[in-house]
């Protein structure tokens, strides 16, 4: 298969970036298209031109570091999938392909299609985790946990932090992955006590760092990988809510 290939490069953060047309030939159908842009990449750095650069790990659809637009969607024309999952027999020959890095505030591209996605450690920082004391490790099953609630937490913790959902938000919202890493803490026991705290810490810095409000338009959901509900997000608003009428109260 031969493809023509319309990519973003961007020197650094401060350079003004532009669109680089290159053609691919001799893809296989079941070629990746990260193993399609590791053969592009072969190629510039044997003709002494710079490669592009984009993020990459494990390759099997788990870390999430694989985020590129695809023809304007996130991890490309394929539903609920990664870039690195994603195959080039989904694309068809000769319909050129345009490869654009995250567009987000929070998200400034490094070069070409990097992007620092840093801002959602910094939410994480803010309340996605358990610091009150809960003892030392239960024996197994002594912690009684209802199956609705453990399949909500476990539905919540798949979430990968790709930042498809800012990506692909008109507003450049991040409230599904806010949503879903408050979610699965406060859908245990352990995460109870710091449950009203947590949504309020982690939204506030969500909304510090330059995300965009949430309008539930849903683009979010549509495009994310491992399918994370849009309830997610009016379980978090839920938690938010009861914060403030408990600071109200309070004062």
């Amino acid at each position: 298969m031969r493809f023509t290939l319309r990519i973003w490069r961007q020197d650094s953060r401060d350079s003004d970036g532009r669109l680089g047309e290159y053609v691919v030939d001799d893809v296989l159908p079941d070629m990746s298209f990260l193993e399609m842009l590791d053969v592009l990449n072969e190629r510039l750095a044997t003709d002494g031109e710079q490669p592009v650069a984009f993020d990459h790990d494990c390759r099997e659809g788990i870390c999430g570091m694989c985020g590129m637009m695809i023809d304007g969607i996130a991890h490309g024309p394929q539903r609920e999938t990664t870039t690195c999952q994603l195959y080039m027999r989904h694309f068809d020959e000769g319909r050129p392909i345009t490869i654009e890095p995250w567009r987000a505030k929070p998200f400034p591209v490094v070069r070409d299609l990097v992007v620092d996605r840093s801002a959602f450690d910094r939410i994480i920082e803010s309340g996605g985790y358990i610091s009150a004391p809960t003892g030392s490790a239960p024996d197994a099953h002594a912690v009684q946990v209802r199956k609705r609630d453990a399949d909500r937490a476990f539905e919540a913790a798949a979430c990968i932090g790709c930042g498809a959902c800012v990506a692909t938000c008109p507003n450049g919202s991040g409230m599904l992955f806010t949503a879903a890493k408050a979610t699965h803490l406060g859908s245990l026991p352990q995460g109870q006590p710091e449950r009203l705290g947590r949504a309020e810490n982690m939204l506030e810095t969500h909304d510090e760092l330059g995300f965009g409000g949430c309008t539930n338009t849903g683009e979010c959901t549509v495009v994310c990988p491992v399918g994370i509900p849009l309830e997610t997000i009016a379980r978090f608003n839920r938690d938010v809510l009861k914060a403030s009428f408990r600071d109200t109260a309070a004062s």
